[in-house]
């Protein structure tokens, strides 16, 4: 509790643009607590993190930025409230929270935004939409300096097909691209459930594909699940897309691979460290197509989100929690 009023305290985590208060109404929220405080950085010390948020008893935690393991949440002893935005967020150690008596809730999403910007950001890469923007923009004499890649009758690969996954592939089918999709516990009749030809190994897939997209939970088993071996094995003409989570591929040797030319481009939408640091090399690669993990990010998704937010923190605050995780 506040020292000052005896109310819970707020803290509102990762919120890069202040969305957070514009796109939901905290108003009933505030009425029972000293202060709602809004962070717009993320920070990954745990030193600096147990600083930031020992005075609080509710945190509202934006997916997987800022994560909450068991040594965190040890060293946060007034916490009683996690209300995280999403279904889920892998980035909290949940069992241990309970362990705790620290109550985790989620929310819903609106729309599909996840699937939008998958397309979006492929169709930006193989057809170098920012390179092309770049160039007009910037005078280039060169009116037109790329070659797009066609995707009537290419290979598209899923790592992972899953809900997502069969999504994407039933877009892909408009685009009458082959669809092959192979993942470490997929099999073929789940494939041919998804729309999706079974591929029986990860190296078959790579070999076959002129566009790879990861769509795969990141956890101890996926961790590089892309190895710089695994990489060597893509054609020079193909593009990889990742909107999942940056851990997946070994990023190191996704950059010596980008930067020797040996692929043909990237499209990222997610990093091992997130912000992705000013000097990062990531940033002066030439072909790869970047965006700020913004796939989840839309005005209707959001604005769920966090009005789902408050109302699972004014519910807790009436003693009645709601969308809780189990």
């Amino acid at each position: 509790m506040s020292a000052e009023s005896g109310l819970p305290r707020v803290a509102v985590l990762d919120d890069y643009q202040s969305l957070s208060t514009k796109l939901a109404d905290w108003s009933a929220v505030r009425d029972k607590v000293s202060s709602v405080d809004i962070f717009t950085d993320t920070l990954h010390d745990e030193d600096a993190l147990v600083e930031r948020l020992a005075p609080y008893q509710i945190i509202s935690a934006m997916r997987e930025r800022t994560k909450f393991p068991a040594s965190l949440l040890d060293r946060l002893p007034n916490l009683k409230l996690i209300a995280t935005t999403g279904f889920r967020n892998l980035g909290i150690d949940s069992a241990h929270a309970k362990s705790k008596g620290i109550v985790v809730s989620g929310t819903g999403a609106g729309g599909n935004s996840t699937l939008e910007h998958i397309w979006a950001l492929l169709l930006a890469t193989v057809r170098s939409i920012v390179v092309e923007d770049r160039n007009i923009k910037n005078g280039n004499p060169q009116w037109q300096s790329t070659l797009p890649l066609g995707l009537s009758g290419r290979t598209l690969g899923l790592i992972g097909v899953g809900r997502l996954g069969t999504q994407v592939a039933r877009i892909a089918k408009l685009f009458n691209l082959r669809v092959i999709g192979w993942s470490p516990h997929l099999t073929p009749e789940r494939a041919e459930a998804a729309g999706v030809e079974y591929i029986p190994t990860k190296s078959q897939l790579l070999q076959e594909s002129d566009v790879v997209s990861l769509h795969i939970v990141l956890s101890a088993s996926t961790r590089h699940i892309l190895s710089r071996d695994d990489l060597a094995l893509l054609k020079p003409t193909s593009f990889l897309i990742n909107t999942s989570r940056g851990p997946l591929i070994d990023e190191a040797a996704l950059i010596d691979v980008l930067r020797e030319g040996k692929i043909a481009g990237a499209g990222l939408d997610v990093y091992d460290i997130e912000p992705l640091p000013l000097d990062h090399p990531i940033r002066q690669l030439k072909n790869v197509t970047l965006s700020p993990h913004s796939a989840y990010l839309s005005d209707t998704n959001f604005k769920v989100f966090y009005e789902q937010t408050a109302e699972n923190i004014l519910a807790f605050l009436e003693g009645k929690p709601i969308r809780v995780y189990e």
